[in-house]
């Protein structure tokens, strides 16, 4: 006698929640976001962070000005420490900067529809990282107005940059990764510049938002040149995810200290730089939805998802630890024996140890879906995160660098109170640019959210049967 099958239930892993809140129609999501810039006031807790983002600002300002005028010698850099805080906070960034163009570029090519409630706010944090990582190796050149020395420009020396120098190619990847992302984020801006145009009250609102529109009128031309030239820009975006922060890793693979030549670093890097960018969305991102009441566009779906490609990169990451940890040994060179070793027992050995906490130890808790799903606890991981990302850079750059291949030039590197300035300003200049970006722009874009409400722009519409006629 057959016995009759039963239905196997497996585990719950449907994504939690909607896409976009139930109560949400084509009305409420205009009116919702293109209010807090058009109408809502702008509110203390707004005021009291802008202020505090200015304050470091300046204290930027003030630390670049010093800087042109005494030289690098105010930094903590010596020899062998040669490179300090400048690299380390460059390539972190230039990390940051990889969550904006990955949600933005590949999610779209993948046609993975919960990225619409996110890329605008990625996308901005994407120019406004790269901004801050422009500075430092033009800072460490040491002689900043001679800048342009870098570019292939025209002169009749006929004097080029040393196109064989790693140093010059950041110049050139960062250079078209910032180019593109700033296209991208703009051609994305259009369809939302003309939404605020025409619910603007004010005669400068208007001109404003009117240019920025680019005459759009929401024809179905327009919308098919859009989504054309989205496209395109997507492909063009995509390699770079890949190309960019595998050319900052040349900065160390190309050298033949122990610890920074080794062919694992460009991988290694990439998977790096989008497990911090994407730490850095959520960091960002939760406190600014619940400020805005941006619950019902922002969903838990998105905050899981994220979760889950955090994750996901961070295990790669932790992949690359060991990896380290074996071609040391594996190798039998005895520096690089020498250099892991001292990695772990050496005088920063708590950095190193602290690093592996943040960045393998604690991302372990996003396994549990409840982790996932508590915002207060992800948002402390997130934090961890960027903390752990940023002592990986210091560990790699300075603990290759303080023992080398001669015992008589060891030396130790102590960064500077100006070290320090220049890196708080750089945090500070972040958030001033975030603060501004979000009072003059829509933080999530409106016509994307609009395509996901039901029966929404361009959506397939049900199709009514029509009465047959007798003829």
């Amino acid at each position: 006698m057959a016995i009759p099958l039963q239905p196997i239930e497996l585990p719950d892993e449907v994504p939690v929640g909607p896409i976009i809140g139930p109560e949400e129609n084509l009305t409420t999501v205009t009116d919702k976001l293109a209010g807090i810039v058009l109408r809502r006031k702008t509110g203390y807790g707004w005021l009291m962070g802008f202020g505090l983002a200015f304050c470091g600002t300046m204290m930027l300002l003030m630390a670049m000005t010093y800087l042109f005028l005494k030289g690098t010698g105010i930094w903590g850099i010596n020899m062998p420490v040669a490179w300090g805080f400048a690299i380390v906070n460059f390539v972190w960034w230039i990390g940051i900067g990889h969550a904006g163009t990955l949600i933005s570029a590949i999610l779209l090519l993948l046609n993975q529809s919960w990225r619409n409630a996110i890329n605008r706010y990625a996308e901005a944090m994407t120019l406004f990282a790269v901004a801050c990582a422009g500075l430092f190796p033009i800072m460490h050149m040491g002689r900043a107005w001679l800048a342009y020395w870098l570019l292939p420009y025209p002169n009749t020396m006929q004097l080029w940059p040393q196109f064989r120098s790693p140093l010059d190619w950041d110049v050139f990847a960062v250079s078209t990764y910032a180019t593109i992302s700033l296209v991208f984020w703009y051609v994305g801006l259009i369809p939302d510049a003309a939404s605020l145009r025409d619910q603007a009250e004010h005669r400068w609102q208007q001109v404003v938002y009117g240019i920025m529109a680019l005459g759009w009128r929401g024809s179905a031309r327009h919308w098919q040149r859009y989504e054309k030239a989205s496209l395109l820009l997507a492909g063009l975006a995509t390699p770079l995810v890949l190309s960019v922060h595998t050319v900052v890793s040349f900065d160390f693979a190309v050298a033949i200290i122990p610890g920074w030549h080794t062919t694992i670093f460009p991988p290694y890097f990439v998977a790096g730089a989008v497990y911090s960018g994407f730490a850095m969305v959520l960091t960002l991102m939760i406190p600014v939805r619940k400020f805005y009441h941006l619950e019902s566009l922002v969903t838990m779906r998105h905050i899981n998802n994220m979760a889950k490609v955090m994750l996901t990169t961070g295990l790669i990451v932790g992949y690359g630890y060991m990896m380290e940890a074996f071609f040391s040994w594996y190798s039998t060179n005895t520096y690089e024996g020498f250099m892991y070793w001292n990695r772990m027992t050496g005088p920063y050995a708590p950095y190193f140890w602290c690093l592996i906490f943040c960045n393998i130890i604690t991302p372990q808790f996003l396994w549990i879906k409840r982790v996932r799903t508590n915002l207060i606890i992800l948002w402390i991981v997130s934090i961890i995160v960027n903390i752990g990302m940023w002592l990986e850079r210091f560990v790699i750059v300075i603990t290759s660098l303080h023992r080398d291949f001669l015992p008589s030039s060891w030396g130790m590197y102590y960064p500077t109170a100006w070290d320090w300035a220049i890196y708080i300003g750089t945090l500070g200049l972040f958030m001033t640019l975030i603060y501004l970006f979000m009072r003059a722009i829509p933080m999530i874009t409106i016509h994307e959210l609009r395509v996901l409400v039901p029966g929404g722009v361009r959506s397939p519409q049900p199709v009514q049967p029509q009465p047959v006629k007798n003829i």
